[in-house]
C-alpha cells in the first residue's frame, strides 16, 4: 500500500514536511487562517522551524500557501514558534480591518548552556497585515529585561485579546526558577507597549512548564487552557509528559491584575486519546468559538511517521465549543463537514459493512448498555458499562505504538466517529468526551463491526476536500 494513501482527505495536513501546534487561529475579511509550525524541510537534521499557512471560505476545503513567517531575524534564529492572531477593526489603511500576528521568537546561543535558566532568549514578535496574505515588517515588543524575575527563560506563545473597555491582555506560558509552570499576564492601552500585570499559578505543583495559554469565554463563563509539562507521574497521564486541559474560572472571574490560582483538582483534559496537544481557539464572525488541536504529541512512545512518508502529523477538524449542564465544555465537528457527505454508505444497527475507502462520518444514536465499533478488526472504540475505550489491538502496527486509553463515563447516548485515512477523531454524548488518534491501516477497504444495542446506526462517505 502507498504511503500517501494515510495523507487526509480533509483534515489540515502540510504539502511535505513536519507540522504541530496550530497558531494564529482567526476568521479575517470573511476567510478562515490557520497558521501553523511548519517544518518543510523535515526531516533534514536542524530543519528551520516557522509559521506556515493556510486559507478556507467554509472551514472545509483549505488552500496552502507555504510557509508565510521564518526564523530569519536575530531575534528567531532557532525558530519562530507559536502564538496567535487578533483582527483589529477599522485599524487598516482601507479602512477595514487589520490583522495582527503575535508569536515568540526563540534563540538558543550555542554554548554549554541548560538553555532554561540561561542560554536562550525569548522575544515575543508582532506583525501585521491588511489582506491576511502580505504580511508587514517584524516588530519586537518584549525581551527577557520585560519578564518578571520569577520567569526563567522559557517564556513563550502568547494569547492575545480585547475586554469590553479596550484594554489589552496578554498570556504567556511561563516555566519559574522553582521550576513550576505559571502563566504570565500583561496587559497593554494598544497592544503594542506591554508591561506586566500578575500572574496565574496552581494551587499546587502542576508540571515544570506551562504552554499554549489559551482563554475561551462561553455564555459568559471565562475559561483557561493551557498545556502542562512534567506530567507523567499523574495516574490519568498514561506516563506522557505532556497534558492540555482547561480549568473553569469560578464566581464570573475574568483575567486580571493580581494573582489568579487555579485548582488543579479541576484541570479537565481537552481529549482523552494518544494524539491531540496545543489546542488553540478563536471566535468566527457567527459567534461560534471554534477549537482546532495538533494531532500530534511532543514526546510520545509511538510514531506519526511510518517510513517512506514525505509528511507528519495534521490538525483536527474545526471544532465548535459549547458549555455543558455541568459546567464542562463539549465539542462537536463542525457543521460544515457535513458538505463532504458523498452519499450513505451503511445504515444498520450491527454486523459488518465494508466502505471503499478510509473516509467515513459514523453516526450511532440511541446506545443502550455496552456497545462496541471496530474499525478493520484493529481499532475497538466503544463503552464497556463503566468507561468509554479506545483500543488497539495491532499496537505495534497499524496503531505504530499505541495501545489502549480510557475515559470514565456514566453511560454512553451516542458515538460519532470521523475517519480520514490516518485519523480518528471520536465524540461521545454529544461531544461531552472525546478521543482522537492517529492510525495507519493496511487495508485497502474500511470493515465497520457493530457489537451492542443502538436506535441507528448510519455512515456516510468522506470525498476529499
Amino acid at each position: 500500500m502507498a504511503t500517501d494513501r494515510w495523507k487526509p482527505g480533509f483534515h489540515l495536513a502540510p504539502p511535505t514536511g513536519w507540522l504541530n501546534d496550530p497558531n494564529g487561529l482567526c476568521q479575517f475579511r470573511g476567510v478562515y487562517h490557520v497558521f501553523h509550525q511548519y517544518s518543510p524541510d523535515w526531516p533534514a537534521p536542524d530543519a528551520p522551524r516557522g509559521w506556515g499557512h493556510a486559507t478556507s471560505t467554509d472551514l472545509v476545503r483549505w488552500h496552502h500557501h507555504g510557509m508565510v513567517i521564518s526564523p530569519d531575524t536575530p531575534d528567531e534564529t532557532s525558530g519562530s514558534y507559536s502564538g496567535c492572531a487578533v483582527v483589529v477593526p477599522h485599524a487598516a489603511s482601507d479602512g477595514g480591518d487589520l490583522l495582527r500576528l503575535y508569536y515568540t521568537g526563540n534563540v538558543k546561543e550555542p554554548g554549554a548552556f541548560d538553555y532554561v535558566h540561561d542560554g536562550r532568549r525569548a522575544t515575543q514578535i508582532l506583525i501585521e497585515s491588511e489582506d491576511g496574505r502580505a504580511l508587514g515588517p517584524k516588530r519586537p515588543l518584549l525581551r527577557e529585561a520585560d519578564y518578571p524575575s520569577w520567569c526563567t527563560r522559557h517564556v513563550r506563545d502568547p494569547k492575545v485579546w480585547r475586554d469590553d473597555e479596550g484594554m489589552w491582555w496578554m498570556l504567556l506560558g511561563a516555566r519559574d526558577t522553582d521550576d513550576r509552570g505559571r502563566l504570565l499576564v500583561l496587559r497593554s492601552a494598544d497592544g503594542l507597549a506591554w508591561s506586566a500585570a500578575g500572574d496565574i499559578r496552581p494551587d499546587a505543583p502542576f508540571g515544570f512548564m506551562w504552554e499554549c495559554p489559551d482563554r475561551i469565554v462561553l455564555d459568559g463563563h471565562v475559561y483557561l487552557s493551557y498545556c502542562p509539562q512534567g506530567m507523567a507521574d499523574r495516574p490519568w497521564a498514561h506516563g506522557m509528559r505532556d497534558q492540555a486541559g482547561y480549568v473553569a474560572l469560578e464566581g464570573g472571574r475574568d483575567v486580571g491584575s493580581g494573582t489568579t490560582v487555579l485548582p488543579t483538582s479541576k484541570f479537565t483534559l481537552w481529549d482523552h486519546g494518544f494524539d491531540f496537544y496545543a489546542p488553540q481557539t478563536f471566535a468566527d464572525d457567527h459567534d461560534r468559538t471554534l477549537l482546532i488541536g495538533w494531532m500530534g504529541m511532543p514526546e510520545a512512545p509511538f510514531t506519526s511517521a511510518p517510513d517512506g512518508l514525505s509528511w507528519c502529523h495534521c490538525l483536527t477538524v474545526p471544532r465548535v465549543l459549547s458549555r455543558a449542564e455541568d459546567g464542562s465544555i463539549a465539542q462537536q465537528p463542525a457543521p460544515e463537514l457535513d458538505a463532504l457527505h458523498a452519499g450513505e454508505a451503511l445504515r444498520c444497527p450491527s454486523g459488518t459493512s465494508v466502505l471503499e475507502a478510509h473516509r467515513a462520518d459514523v453516526r450511532i444514536e440511541g446506545i443502550e448498555g455496552p456497545f462496541f465499533i471496530t474499525l478493520d478488526g484493529a481499532l475497538e472504540i466503544g463503552f464497556d458499562g463503566h468507561e468509554l475505550i479506545m483500543r488497539f489491538a495491532d499496537p505495534h502496527g497499524v496503531g505504530a505504538g499505541r495501545t489502549e486509553r480510557r475515559c470514565p463515563i456514566d453511560a454512553m447516548r451516542d458515538l460519532r466517529i470521523l475517519i480520514d485515512e490516518s485519523t480518528v477523531e471520536v465524540f461521545a454524548n454529544g461531544g461531552c468526551a472525546t478521543m482522537t488518534t492517529r492510525w495507519f491501516p493496511r487495508a485497502d477497504e474500511l470493515s465497520v463491526t457493530l457489537e451492542g444495542s443502538c436506535r441507528t446506526a448510519h455512515a456516510w462517505k468522506m470525498a476529499r476536500s
